[in-house]
């Protein structure tokens, strides 16, 4: 029998997906304060992603969403959300589980959490999310910012 050990690498993805959906739900109930926005970005190929499949074909393997100036149908669930936000003038529903989040970040606050998966193990730690190819709708291009990451490498055996 394997002497049994402290998954902190798990426990840390726990609790970060439990701060945003504590996030999520403050933004559910109150809306976004001040300056606050969020750029999400997530896994598309995940079983339980629900998005349009014109969305899917644009973007294969992962997406950036900004929660910024216009959302709507916010609903926060114990393993994902749903939100309704505009890509071109036109409103597309999304269902983003926790689990298939990638990164999360609010650059109005410089606060960024990356989840770190095995695949990625080869890959060197990074100290910033850069954000690409975002759309979401007539929204001004946000200013980049460096942002603080949690990297879970370190905890792994």
């Amino acid at each position: 029998m394997a002497p049994r050990s402290i998954d902190y690498g798990n426990l840390m993805h726990d609790a970060m997906r439990s701060l945003i959906r504590r996030v999520l739900s403050d933004v559910e109930a109150n809306g976004l304060p001040g300056e606050h926005h969020f750029f999400i970005t997530f896994d598309t190929m995940h079983p339980d992603v629900e998005i349009a499949d014109w969305l899917s074909d644009r973007y294969p393997g992962e997406m950036t969403v900004v929660m910024q100036h216009w959302y709507d149908g916010l609903d926060v669930a114990e393993d994902g959300f749903s939100v309704t936000l505009n890509f071109g003038d036109s409103p597309e529903p999304l269902y983003i589980p926790f689990d298939a989040i990638r990164t999360f970040v609010d650059p109005s606050v410089e606060f960024g959490l990356r989840f770190e998966t095995q695949e990625e193990d080869d890959e060197p730690d990074a100290d910033m999310v850069e954000i690409d190819d975002t759309d979401d709708g007539d929204a001004p291009a946000p200013e980049k910012r460096d942002a603080e990451i949690v990297s879970l490498d370190k905890f792994r055996k």
